[in-house]
């Protein structure tokens, strides 16, 4: 498929202003569409937005599920709208939010408490049709929420334990000791299943909003899905796992010149087997996810082409070995299921030419980040200026420093030669990146809010490979600024986006 020249903004929702300590899919959501709207801004891009864990500090990238919605992003205030809470449960004075960084141990005691009334109001006071679309909506997404209800009540009832390590009869989905479970924890699954009827519709209703200003939603597709999540624990088939349910070898990648390598301990995919059904697994993966977003950027499309498989037992990524992924046979049926391919392929790093034939096979672009460049070699692909029209160009990532922070952080001599290459003093060097990357070739380009914003590295929103302090920086509605969203019509105005 191939992109409009366009252009758009990064910002996961919990980065988004809000009431209760976290962005949410209301008021402050449709400020930051508005936000979009004024400076003719065509690409809302998220991360993934499945429920987070936090003993993965809650990284949208290693959820409990793959299918479903993050309950922490649920609008209270729509909930008090619908008459399932009252004023004074919105406040949240007592929780001390801040409107600049994330609580998460905060807002998730604060807001499941809040949804847990809700849904008991609702199932005691809730209007006769509001309880058949529940019901419907249950049997309509049956396929998957079932199974991931299920999950999160066996993971309570269980104490939080990862449920590779639950007994036996859960573990390995006995069919009688499940539907026992399934009517003894018949509470939590409802109340599961309440969160993701109310997700689901605020986030049909924001997306509806979105699509009124001409703005489509990038979301975000991790190749791989945690280990405790439902979508292992429900279809086990579909990854290499031993007879006992347990991962048999798990993702990462080899070690480097001068780096040993990560494990990062994902259970990796049995495609023998899921090319004998089709991909079926995969092809609802990607149903539910484009009934989210318009488009979706594949995370690690390496693995695709070629994946490195570490034994489960070793924690030395050394000891791996390349496994052949599924390369034109998935994609030829995703293509025969939906049509057009509307990926975004994340290849940085793995720019190798087997990797690459792949990509270019199905019209997917790549991407092109400015903090890779060598400013100081002559044609460098990361430079702006060289960018083909088959990539995507980002000022800077969920996972990067911002532009400030970055440029803050160059040695003098590639100071100086990104100076000369762009043509400034740095004086607004996020400016003069923006700017960059608009006037590029790249069909698509992609800022931060936070390089809008002209912000150093204490907003950067990730630092791949730790664990604390990270997913947490948002933005204020003073910041979503009409002079910001003007500045930002203009360069999408004179670079035809």
């Amino acid at each position: 498929m191939r992109f409009d020249r366009r252009s758009g903004v990064l910002l996961h929702p919990t980065a988004l202003p809000g009431p209760h300590g976290i962005g949410d899919l209301g008021a402050g959501a449709r400020s930051f569409l508005d936000f979009l709207d004024r400076a003719d801004q065509s690409v809302w891009q998220v991360c993934p937005l499945g429920p987070t864990a936090g003993i993965h500090g809650h990284s949208p990238y290693q959820t409990f599920s793959g299918f479903a919605g993050n309950p922490l992003l649920v609008d209270l205030a729509e909930l008090a709208d619908r008459g399932y809470l009252t004023d004074d449960e919105l406040s949240g004075d007592e929780a001390g939010f801040s409107p600049h960084e994330v609580n998460y141990d905060a807002v998730e005691s604060f807001k499941l408490d809040r949804l847990r009334t809700a849904f008991d109001r609702f199932r005691n006071e809730g209007a006769p049709d509001e309880h058949a679309a529940f019901a419907d909506y249950r049997e309509r997404e049956a396929d998957w929420l079932a199974d991931y209800t299920l999950f999160r009540a066996l993971k309570a009832e269980f104490g939080g334990e990862l449920w590779t390590e639950w007994p036996e009869p859960a573990r390995t989905r006995d069919p009688e000791t499940l539907a026992a479970y399934r009517e003894d924890l018949a509470d939590e699954v409802g109340f599961r299943a309440f969160c993701q009827w109310t997700f689901d519709r605020q986030w049909a209703d924001l997306r509806a909003y979105a699509q009124e200003r001409g703005i489509g939603i990038l979301g975000d597709l991790p190749i791989y899905v945690a280990l405790d999540s439902a979508d292992v624990w429900a279809a086990p088939e579909a990854f290499d796992l031993t007879d006992e349910n347990r991962p048999a070898t798990v993702a990462g990648v080899p070690p480097n010149q001068g780096d040993g390598g990560q494990r990062w301990g994902n259970p990796v995919y049995d495609w023998e087997r899921l090319a004998e059904t089709d991909y079926a697994w995969w092809l609802d993966r990607l149903r539910r996810l484009f009934e989210m977003v318009d488009y979706a950027r594949l995370d690690h499309f390496k693995g695709f082409d070629e994946f490195w498989a570490i034994p489960a037992d070793s924690d030395d990524p050394a000891t791996g070995e390349w496994r052949e992924g599924p390369r034109h046979d998935f994609f030829e049926a995703v293509r025969a299921e939906f049509g057009d391919l509307p990926f975004v392929a994340e290849d940085l790093g793995f720019l190798d030419p087997d990797s690459a034939s792949l990509r270019e096979a199905f019209d997917l672009p790549g991407m092109r980040v400015p903090q890779y460049a060598d400013w100081c070699q002559q044609g460098h692909l990361y430079q702006p200026m060289h960018y083909p029209e088959d990539s995507v160009g980002y000022t800077s990532t969920h996972d990067s420093d911002t532009v400030v922070g970055y440029y803050e952080s160059l040695g003098a001599e590639q100071r100086d030669c990104l100076h000369y290459n762009l043509g400034t003093d740095g004086s607004e060097i996020e400016w003069d990146v923006i700017e960059a990357v608009w006037n590029s070739d790249a069909t698509l380009a992609v800022t931060t809010m936070q390089d809008l914003l002209g912000l150093d590295s204490h907003a950067r929103f990730n630092t791949p490979g730790t664990a604390e302090g990270n997913w947490r920086w948002r933005v204020t509605g003073a910041g979503l600024d009409d002079a910001v969203a003007d500045r930002l019509s203009r360069v999408t105005d004179a670079t035809v986006r």
